[in-house]
């Protein structure tokens, strides 16, 4: 697998400068921060003296701190909203173009905000550093997930986390006092996002455009074998681009979808459901190593014309899980103690017992046949066939049925006992 990698005329350099102006945005920005606090503080504290003459107390001095932490994830929240409409009207590539200037004019905000004498110039930097992320992050796994042949999909997939964590390393390295972690030295550390920013920004014209773009959305198939042929090297490629053409066929006259279409479909209800399940189990299981599988889910159980806003949706719960637990979580610790990780302990079980039952196994298949398995529980969950869930309405049970107490709990717990039954039939 690794050798077919290494083979990819583009592939792998693909890898790299999509990571460094995706996931190392959101790891090194997450870690940065924290070096520079003392520094940042003091001068909140100074500035807010030379405009009213007032001296802040130190409550009120880590209150603006605070504020400025956490403008980060909000910013986050607002790009990932945005992420999915932005990679549908101007590509993958593009939107991880036009992405690398929001962190650039963040970069000169940053850098110029000392001068400035504001500690708003580094609150907007903030937002700024968030937006670029929430985009970044979505559609940098989109990118990857597109160019990758499907049994390499979920290798190519995962460096989004790997880049994560080198970001978050480089963040407290460049973070050190013998660096850029000094008093007269934070601006650039605070605008170092703009370098790597630079380096896609000029790199990444050079890659070709994802080739499932180019074709499902498109419909341009000379210029998706070109694309598969830069990055994957000399080939037919008769089988992907077949499998492609059999995903724009089952698409065809269907426009991407928006969210509130998503969550009432119900032909894809339990994509959905697991899309956000495993989610929020990343921000509740106390570990960030399932980062590199949730990531990739969204491209892996949706087809194409889902595939944007589900990773709205993923990206959306993302960042709220995260502005959440970092609000709810120091009085989790002061109430529980120790045994606060008990809540990861459950988290884990209850994701492990879901994913055990719901998920199919999405290694080596097409993304129809990942779809085909998804239709089936949906087919069985719903009743009828995949085309009844979409145009005929539910059956409506018996009135009197739902006045007997506790009969709409057995009915799902029978439900729960025949899938896991045909599950294990399979």
């Amino acid at each position: 697998m690794l050798k077919k990698l290494l083979q990819g005329r583009m592939l792998l350099p693909l890898i790299l400068v999509t990571g460094i102006g995706g996931g190392f945005q959101y790891g090194f920005n997450m870690s940065s921060i924290n070096a520079p606090s003392t520094f940042i503080k003091k001068f909140i504290a100074e500035t807010w003296v030379e405009r009213f003459g007032t001296t802040l107390d130190d409550t009120a001095v880590t209150l603006l701190w605070c504020v400025i932490v956490s403008t980060y994830p909000i910013g986050g929240l607002f790009g990932a909203l945005n992420a999915g409409h932005l990679s549908i009207k101007y590509g993958r590539k593009n939107a991880l173009l036009f992405n690398n200037i929001v962190a650039i004019i963040a970069a000169i905000i940053m850098m110029f905000s000392k001068v400035g004498r504001s500690f708003e110039m580094i609150l907007v930097g903030r937002f700024l550093y968030g937006i670029n992320a929430g985009i970044g992050l979505n559609v940098h796994s989109m990118y990857l997930g597109e160019s990758a042949p499907k049994e390499l999909r979920g290798l190519v997939s995962l460096t989004r986390a790997m880049f994560v964590a080198f970001g978050k390393f480089i963040g407290q390295v460049v973070g050190l006092r013998e660096i850029l972690g000094t008093e007269t030295a934070w601006p650039l550390l605070l605008a170092f996002s703009g370098l790597p920013a630079l380096i896609q920004l000029f790199l990444l014209p050079w890659f070709p455009e994802s080739p499932r773009y180019l074709l499902i959305d498109r419909g341009n198939k000379v210029l998706c074998v070109d694309a598969l042929r830069r990055l994957w090297g000399q080939g037919d490629f008769f089988e992907e681009v077949q499998d492609m053409e059999a995903e724009q066929a089952e698409a065809r006259g269907e426009r991407p979808k928006t969210a509130r279409e998503l969550f009432q479909d119900r032909s894809v209800r339990w994509q959905l459901i697991t899309n956000i399940m495993l989610t929020v189990a990343m921000q509740l299981c106390g570990i960030n190593a399932v980062t590199g599988v949730t990531a990739i889910i969204p491209f892996e159980i949706f087809t194409q014309s889902y595939r944007p806003v589900a990773f709205v949706i993923n990206g959306s719960f993302q960042w709220l899980g995260l502005v959440l637990l970092g609000m709810i979580f120091p009085f989790i610790v002061e109430g529980l103690g120790p045994f606060c990780f008990l809540i990861f302990l459950g988290d884990c079980l209850i994701i492990a017992v879901f994913v055990f039952i719901i998920l199919p196994e999405t290694k080596g298949k097409t993304i129809l046949e990942i779809n085909e398995e998804f239709r089936k529980i949906n087919r069985k969950r719903m009743g009828g066939s995949s085309v009844a869930v979409r145009r005929k309405p539910q059956q409506q049970e018996p009135e009197i049925l739902s006045l007997v107490p506790g009969y709409n709990v057995l009915k799902r717990l029978w439900w729960i006992r025949s899938l896991v039954g045909s599950w294990g039939r399979r």
